[in-house]
């Protein structure tokens, strides 16, 4: 399916075909205007999807050294960051891009096969106008609020696994390291809602991601 030309001014995107949400319009006047207060460094390190992105106050601290971007925007799809690269990722010309999306799309219904493909869109997109940029791809987390998706989220992770060793894409497994002994998704790393993450969830995040940040 193809995710058109890119968002602009005049162009209002088709739900759900090219974004999950209207509301995400107000999250990208909102980064703007942190733009111009306080413009974000060409030649950084982007990190954007859903809330667990935009949740992540530490970023900046638990990379030190690393000039990262948080644009991560309420509970978007995957296919929401590719109609809004322009916006959240091509403006700041970065030389990594390092995206979680995909839970949302598969609690909302989407299958895993539409996973993988919003996925193989999204890196299209932003090779577009940055080739020479690393790209990474966060999988899916095991939320205990969410724990009927494992079979699915598995599915999706495995896909999308395969499709970036094809493409030379990162792929970075958070999935395994959140399970408990039992392989259920480990309420110690969860905030009270059970979707978010706690500090303890974080802290596997850093160490987990830290070796692929370039």
């Amino acid at each position: 399916m193809s995710e058109g030309p890119a968002a602009s001014a005049t162009t209002a995107p088709r739900i759900p075909e090219q974004v999950s949400n209207a509301a995400w319009e107000t999250d990208m006047q909102r980064f703007a205007a942190e733009d111009a207060q306080s413009p974000p460094p060409r030649g950084g390190v982007v990190f954007t999807g859903s809330s667990s992105i935009r949740l992540w106050d530490t970023l900046a601290q638990d990379f030190p050294g690393v000039p990262v971007i948080n644009r991560g925007f309420g509970g978007s799809e995957l296919r929401d960051s590719t109609w809004y690269a322009d916006r959240t990722i091509v403006r700041y010309a970065p030389r990594q891009i390092l995206i979680y999306a995909g839970d949302n799309d598969l609690h909302a219904g989407r299958t895993p096969q539409q996973v993988h493909a919003d996925f193989v869109a999204f890196v299209e997109r932003v090779r577009r106008d940055l080739p020479k940029a690393k790209i990474a791809y966060i999988s899916t987390k095991p939320s205990p609020s969410r724990a009927q998706l494992l079979p699915a989220q598995r599915e999706a992770n495995a896909l999308v696994a395969a499709e970036a060793k094809r493409l030379g894409v990162d792929y970075i497994d958070i999935f395994t390291p959140m399970l408990d002994a039992s392989g259920q998704p480990d309420e110690a790393l969860f905030v009270e809602d059970r979707l978010h993450m706690n500090a303890a969830g974080y802290d596997i995040w850093q160490r987990v991601i830290t070796p692929y940040v370039k």
